[in-house]
């Protein structure tokens, strides 16, 4: 709850790259807002949108099962996919189960993935799995956030390994998340040699980790409040670096930035922070009205684009310009890529 609480005072920078990224505008798209078709694929999952909920809480006992409560809700409703926050909790104490448990009770047929932080065993991982009988599982990666965090770990050898074994042990697809820092092209690599499909960036600009847990410490650690690559920059890397399902997330707050980060090379889109904030602000019926507003608002922009389906949105030119450009430069990347496809 001190996170939920941090998380919906610091806000989001809203410092996530998409400025930096304009379309080329189409004249004749020649498509109807009808034909549009919004299903995608992660590895080997089928989603009916590119959005998801992503992952944020659980363990907090009942207010944390009333929110998981209404997010699988607004996931039925909409027909989207959801995360729940990490089920460590659960998994040391039994009575932190039914604030994870709920959602599936809510969304027995949905797509629901499990979460857990690198430090997890294989009987771990199964356990979470198990625990919500997830179609996925998130290994979230949050070094920073542990650093900063006065409790958090300080050890971090042998993550890779430990994902490895989850990777090659369990029958789901497995998910490695970032949690607001980004995503380098060098841990995508790392990630693609151990077996890993999916990816989510989890890119600096959205929910500001490294300033919820500096709230809660004595002495500020404030160096690391602007740590991490964007949200933009970090898509381009990994997309442009190794063959990985792409999902976009950190700081995404509208259908503009669903379908930019799309056309930079990801397949789905997290949204966290946004989701959470108009949820407790608003209510469940204004969130799953805000969903069908992105779902039809991007619909419109994919038709200006003359992008019938997700694969086609991932192939239409567009230009990277500003700090983003600057960064994918010095990084080694070409980004005449996207504005000359």
């Amino acid at each position: 709850m001190d996170h939920i609480e941090h998380a919906l005072s610091t806000g989001q920078a809203r410092a996530h790259g998409f400025e930096d990224i304009t379309f080329v505008h189409q004249s004749l798209p020649n498509l109807s807002t009808s034909q549009i078709d919004l299903r995608t694929t992660l590895g080997e999952l089928s989603l009916s949108s590119p959005i998801f909920i992503n992952a944020m809480t659980g363990g907090g006992g009942k207010a944390t099962l009333k929110i998981n409560e209404a997010l699988a809700i607004v996931a039925k409703e909409c027909g989207i996919a959801m995360a729940v926050g990490s089920q460590m909790a659960a998994i040391k104490d039994s009575r932190e189960r039914p604030s994870f448990e709920i959602v599936r009770k809510v969304n027995p047929n949905g797509v629901i993935f499990a979460n857990l932080g690198s430090e997890a065993t294989v009987e771990e991982a199964k356990q979470a799995i198990d625990m919500i009988e997830a179609n996925g599982l998130q290994i979230h990666l949050n070094v920073i956030q542990e650093l900063v965090m006065p409790e958090g770990d300080r050890d971090f050898t042998n993550a890779l390994k430990r994902i490895e074994q989850i990777v090659q042990q369990v029958e789901v697809p497995v998910i490695v998340k970032e949690v607001g820092f980004g995503m380098s092209k060098e841990t995508a690599l790392k990630l693609a040699n151990i077996g890993v499909k999916i990816v989510d960036v989890g890119g600096f600009g959205g929910t500001n980790f490294a300033r919820i847990e500096n709230e809660r410490r004595l002495r500020m650690l404030t160096y690391f409040n602007d740590w991490g690559l964007t949200t933009t920059a970090s898509i381009v890397e990994v997309s442009q670096t190794v063959p990985l399902s792409v999902i976009g997330s950190g700081g995404l707050q509208n259908a503009l930035d669903i379908a930019k980060a799309l056309a930079l090379g990801a397949s789905a889109v997290g949204f966290a922070g946004y989701f959470l904030k108009l949820l407790l602000e608003e209510g469940i019926e204004s969130l799953i009205e805000e969903i069908g507003n992105l779902h039809s608002d991007l619909a419109m922009i994919m038709s200006a684009l003359g992008a019938k389906t997700i694969e086609q949105l991932q192939c239409v030119p567009l230009v990277i310009r500003g700090e983003t450009h600057h960064w994918l430069t010095e990084r080694g990347f070409d980004t005449k890529v996207y504005s000359c496809r």
